[in-house]
C-alpha cells in the first residue's frame, strides 16, 4: 500500500470520497438535507407516530414538521423503512400540527 509521510493513503482517499458523495446527495435533495438529518429533525416526533401510539403530537414535533416541509415530510414517508414508525400516523401530523400541507403522494414500491 502507498505511504505518504507515514499515512496510508487509500483509507484516506476512500473517506474523502464518500464524504463527497454524500454532501452531492444532501445537495440535490428535494429539502434541501439528507434524508438522516431530515430524520434527525423529527425525533421530537418519535412518540407520536410509534404504532398505536394515542400521542398527539407535542410542540416541538409541530414545530419540527412546519420548518422541515412537505416535501422532506414526504421524502422521509416515501423513503426506507424506519423502525417504530407507522407511515400512516406520519402522514397524519401535518393536519395534528394544523400545518396547511398538500397531501403527501405515497410511491409504491
Amino acid at each position: 500500500m502507498v505511504k505518504f509521510c507515514g499515512v496510508k493513503v487509500l483509507p484516506f482517499l476512500v473517506l474523502v470520497l464518500m464524504l463527497t458523495l454524500l454532501a452531492e446527495q444532501g445537495q440535490a435533495h428535494p429539502c434541501g438535507s439528507t434524508f438522516f438529518s431530515a430524520l434527525i429533525q423529527m425525533i421530537p416526533c418519535r412518540a407520536a407516530v410509534a404504532p398505536f401510539s394515542p400521542i398527539q403530537p407535542s410542540e416541538a414535533c409541530c414545530s419540527a414538521v412546519k420548518a422541515l416541509g412537505q416535501p422532506c415530510l414526504c421524502t422521509l414517508v416515501n423513503g426506507p423503512p424506519i423502525s417504530g414508525v407507522d407511515r400512516n400516523m406520519a402522514l397524519q401530523l401535518p393536519d395534528k400540527c394544523s400545518a396547511s400541507f398538500e397531501p403527501c403522494e405515497i410511491m409504491k414500491k
